[in-house]
């Protein structure tokens, strides 16, 4: 850990980058690099990059937020649509020309057609109703409330042309109308809460 720390360091230190941060680490190897850093007086890691998405929320809402308040450690999350699944563009068939049609996606194709998946495709066409009402699309909705979430400083998003962009950037004028009713609603119908392990 104190080769990583050092060597992040003398990359900012030479104007090569301005900060680093972690992807896919753990709470603990995070909260190792910050003590490292601090005991040799070296630079720490300012973001962990997660998966975080309606279905995919441990990490970011269970394991960070104790760095968030601690160490301010952000949180820049990756697969807001989870892999297309909350866009219903798999449900049926999906298009010939999605990513789980590609040579060494067939990880997505397994995961789309599980059982798992499928109910997931279920769930996402049950948001269709708050997404009219907030006069936006699924994919909008699903990306505000990614930015929503405590502790995320941005969303990455993976698109494959200008106009699915643009679209996907509409999400910033639906994050100003997620009110806490219309969050615990989405909860409601997802079931995807994570709960603390007692």
């Amino acid at each position: 850990m104190e080769e990583i720390v050092r060597a992040m360091t003398y990359v900012i230190n030479q104007g090569l980058a301005l900060y680093w941060g972690t992807s896919r680490w753990g709470a603990a190897e995070i909260m190792e690099a910050y003590s490292m850093a601090r005991q040799f007086n070296l630079i720490p890691p300012v973001c962990e990059q997660a998966e975080h998405h309606l279905f995919q929320r441990e990490k970011v809402e269970m394991q960070l937020p104790e760095l968030y308040h601690k160490i301010g450690v952000g949180s820049v999350t990756w697969s807001p649509l989870a892999c297309g699944l909350i866009t219903s563009k798999y449900e049926g068939q999906g298009p010939d020309t999605c990513r789980a049609t590609i040579k060494g996606y067939q990880w997505l194709k397994d995961k789309v057609q599980s059982e798992d998946g499928r109910k997931q495709q279920t769930r996402v066409m049950d948001l269709l109703p708050i997404a009219h009402q907030l006069g936006c699309t699924v994919a909008q909705l699903a990306i505000a409330w990614c930015l929503h979430s405590e502790g995320v400083s941005s969303v990455l998003l993976g698109v494959s042309s200008a106009e699915q962009l643009i679209e996907h950037l509409g999400a910033l004028q639906v994050l100003s109308q997620l009110t806490p009713q219309t969050v615990t609603e989405i909860d409601g119908l997802l079931g995807s809460t994570p709960h603390s392990k007692k």
